[in-house]
This record gives structure tokens, sequence and C-alpha cells, in this order.
């Protein structure tokens, strides 16, 4: 009679097999080189699939691409500083009350990094002017992180999210072609009927038009829409097949370059290469550490036998105009030399010196913040990114698709590190580059083999035939969702 049972058993449970595999027919993500893919990573794929955004996170990328401006006598709002103000101290309780997962060193770093700004402008300016600045500060770099904390919790909050700001690339490239061609920023007259917007532009390149849509600038277009190439291609490209992958990229890199500047193009060939290198070797364990050692070799070889810098080589290549390159080592010499005068306080909203012939824009994130709140501010600000990074980059015992997800995690953030040295992130960028920075810490919270396991059990799998007075047997086909794989670095 148990003989009947369990056979009678298997029976069901191979239905119940024949039933996921019938509905995973027709889906492209089901299908990965030839192979069958395991039967508990087609349910999650589909829950994802069914799972929506969070309405705070709609809102703030929506109003990403929406140019009005609103002067609130003489603080000057956009409406993504609307949404913001409206869930950092929302979230900051959801944060608290540990709704984000553990507090984390980032958390912390970014919380003291607005407290610093704040104390700076209150040293180098007195009482009186910094509350709106600081308010400011506190509101465009806690809100987008922990907005991103609370809101981005798994693989399908990842996922709509790359997929939202995928749509919206798309809904600005028709836009940004007709820029580019005619001289006519159509998007924002549009915008501009309604509500005041931005009207300053760009002088042509190359005979075109630097197009910047409904952004500030030209880079601001490029970085922010170039920006989640990696994400596209690995995320929404994720056991895709070769066409759709490749197109969506493509129209990532395509539009991000309709900007004819230099940054955004880093932006894009950094990102490309890493894909390249990861795609190439992605079944060696020690890729990632076989890399960083050819670079360094190139470099010290180039530094040895050429005449020329590698950053000189490279500039020749990745920048429209290479004098923009000597007068961005002019940038450095000046910026240092300011940090160093006022290294613990900064100059907060002062002009910073330097020549006569240069403008006040300071083309470098990490050293901006430098000279106007001090070393501290930007040692703040590097300790949560590298305590993301590496945290997220050792991260072990995950599945194939997080470890996808994690590589482009990654790859973006090193896009962001790297061409922060060469252009300021402000409005927009500045707020997309934390966003994306806090988007990938669910990352250290999940769990794969314990959801591996729940999973199981819910389907009649290995966790429910080892529970006491089970009489169920382990499925015929295991997931392969509890296999670990080398980190990312």
């Amino acid at each position: 009679m148990r003989a009947h049972f369990n056979q009678s058993n298997t029976v069901s449970r191979s239905v119940r097999d024949v039933r996921v595999l019938n509905a995973s027919k027709g889906d492209p993500r089901f299908k990965a080189s030839g192979r069958v893919v395991p039967r508990q990573q087609k349910i999650e794929l589909s829950r994802s699939k069914r799972k929506k955004i969070g309405w705070p996170v709609f809102l703030f990328l929506s109003a990403l691409v929406l140019p009005w401006i609103i002067f609130i006598g003489p603080l000057r709002m956009s409406l993504y500083r609307f949404v913001l103000f409206v869930v950092v101290l929302p979230c900051l309780g959801m944060w608290m009350a540990g709704k984000a997962g553990r507090i984390r060193t980032a958390d912390i770093a970014l919380l003291l990094f607005c407290l610093w700004c704040t104390l700076s402008l209150i040293v180098v300016h007195g009482t009186a002017l910094p509350v709106q600045t600081a308010g400011i500060i506190f509101i465009e770099a806690l809100g987008p992180y922990l907005l991103a904390r609370c809101y981005i919790r798994d693989a399908g909050d990842f996922y709509n999210v790359i997929q939202l700001l995928f749509r919206i690339v798309v809904f600005l490239l028709p836009f940004a072609i007709f820029e580019l061609v005619s001289g006519l920023n159509i998007l924002r007259e549009l915008f501009a009927t309604i509500l005041p917007t931005l009207t300053t532009s760009m002088p042509p390149r190359m005979g075109l038009t630097r197009v910047q849509t409904v952004f500030d600038h030209p880079i601001l277009f490029g970085v922010c829409t170039g920006s989640i190439l990696a994400l596209v291609h690995s995320v929404l490209g994720y056991q895709r097949d070769f066409f759709q992958r490749y197109f969506r990229t493509g129209i990532v890199g395509a539009t991000a370059i309709l900007s004819l500047s230099s940054g955004p193009l880093i932006v894009l060939a950094t990102q490309a290469f890493l894909l390249s290198w990861n795609g190439l070797l992605g079944a060696i364990k020690s890729k990632w550490k076989i890399l960083i050692g050819l670079l360094v070799l190139i470099y010290l070889a180039i530094e040895l036998a050429a005449k020329r810098s590698l950053l000189e080589i490279v500039v020749n290549y990745f920048l429209f105009e290479p004098g923009s390159y000597y007068y961005r080592l002019l940038i450095w010499k000046y910026g240092s030399a300011s940090v160093l005068n006022h290294p613990l306080f900064g100059i907060g909203l002062n002009e910073w010196e330097r020549g006569e012939s240069m403008s006040s824009s300071i083309d470098n994130f990490w050293l901006f913040y430098a000279v106007s709140y001090g070393l501290p501010a930007i040692f703040l600000m590097l300790m949560a990114f590298f305590s993301i990074f590496l945290a997220v980059g050792f991260r072990k015992g995950l599945d194939a698709k997080l470890i996808e997800y994690r590589a482009a995690f990654l790859i973006t953030m090193t896009a962001f590190f790297l061409v922060g040295w060469t252009v300021l992130f402000w409005d927009a960028a500045y707020v997309l580059f934390l966003f994306l920075m806090g988007s990938g810490v669910w990352m250290l919270d999940v769990r794969p083999k314990e959801r591996a396991a729940e999973a199981h059990d819910s389907i009649g799998g290995t966790a429910a035939w080892n529970r006491p007075g089970s009489h169920k047997r382990p499925p015929l086909n295991r997931s392969s969702l509890d296999r670990t794989s080398a980190p990312w670095l």
C-alpha cells in the first residue's frame, strides 16, 4: 500500500512539472542556450513579471524627465525634488524600523555625509545661509538612496526598475534624433507650454546639435541614458535570445552617443568592455583578478616604454576635444590646491581659487565635494560607495540569475566611479547615481538557498520530504538554485 502511495505521489508531482513546463512555453525568458531552465527559476521569473513597481519609485523616475522649474521664494525646485521631499522622511522611518533590511555601513556613511556638509556650511557661512542648501543636500543625497533601499528588495523589484528606466530611454530616443539633426528641442518646448523650463543650449559639435532633451546639459542626458547599458543587457536581457538582448542594449548605447560628449562615451566604453570580458571569460573564477593584473601590467609597460602617459593615449580616443583633457588637468591642479588650503570644511558656497580664464564649474564629481565641504565629506561618500561595491562584489552563494544581476550592477557602479573623475554629477545624474547605488543593496540580504528550500516545500520538493512524518520523495530534477559561484571580484 505504501508503494502505491509513493507511486501516486510521484505521478501527481510529474503532473505539476508538466503544468509548469506548459506554462513556460513561448516565454523566451525560460530558454537559455538550448538547455532546460530549472523549474523553480521559471516560477520565480513568472512571479517577477507580475510584480508591480512601487509608486514612489515610479513617480521619482518619471519626474527625472519632467524639466519643469518651480521657484518657491529663492529655492529652485524640480519635480523630482518634490517627490523626494515627500518620500524621504517615510523612507527614513522604514529604514529605522528595519523594513529596508539590515542597517549597512553605507547607510550610516551617507547620513554622516549629509550632517558633515551641513556642519561645513555652518562653519563657513554661519547659521543663517545654509538652511536651504543643507535641506537640498539631505533630500538629494539620502532621499534617492533610501528610496531604493526601501522599495527595491528583491530581483523582481530590481527588474521592474530597470525596465522602467529602459522605457524612459525609448521614449526619449525619437526626440533626441530630431534634436540632433534639426537643432530643435521640441520636447522641452512642449513642456515649456505648461510650466517654465531651462532654456540654455550648448554650441554644436561636428556640425550636429549636442542633444540634451529634457536635461540641463548634454552630459546629463548622456550619463543618465547610458548608465543603464549593462543593466539592460544583463537584467532585461537575462535568458533572452540574442536579438532581444543586443537590440535593447543597442538602443541604450545609440541614445547616449547622441549627447556627443566624452563623459557618456566613457560610461558606454567602460560598460561595453566589462560586459565583453564577463561574457568571454564567464566560466573562469578569477577573471576579474586576471583583468586587474593585465591592466596593471599594461599601465606599467606604457609608462616605461611610451613617450606619452596612458591617460594621454586614452584621451585621444575618448574625448571629442583633446584640449578638454588639459583643462581638466588645470581643474585638478587648482582644485587639489584648494582642498589643501581648506582640508577640513572646504569653501562652502564661495568661489574656488582658479585661473582667470577658467569657469566656475569643477568637472570632477569626487573633487567637487572635497573642495566644497572638505576631505571628510568625500571620504564619507567614497566609504558609502565602496562599502556597497565590495560587499556586493564578494557576496557568495548567489544563483545564476543573481550573479548576472550583480555583475551588471557592479559594472554600472564602475562606470559611474570612473566617469566621476571627468564630469560633475548634478541634478538628475546625481540623484540617479545615488538611487542606483542603493538599488543593489538587496543582494546582500537575499538567501538563495533558503528561497530554494521554501520553494521546494511548496511544490513537494526536498524540504517537504525532510519533514518528520512526510512520505514525499525528492523531485527527480533538483533545482540548481543552490549552486554557488565565484564572486564578481
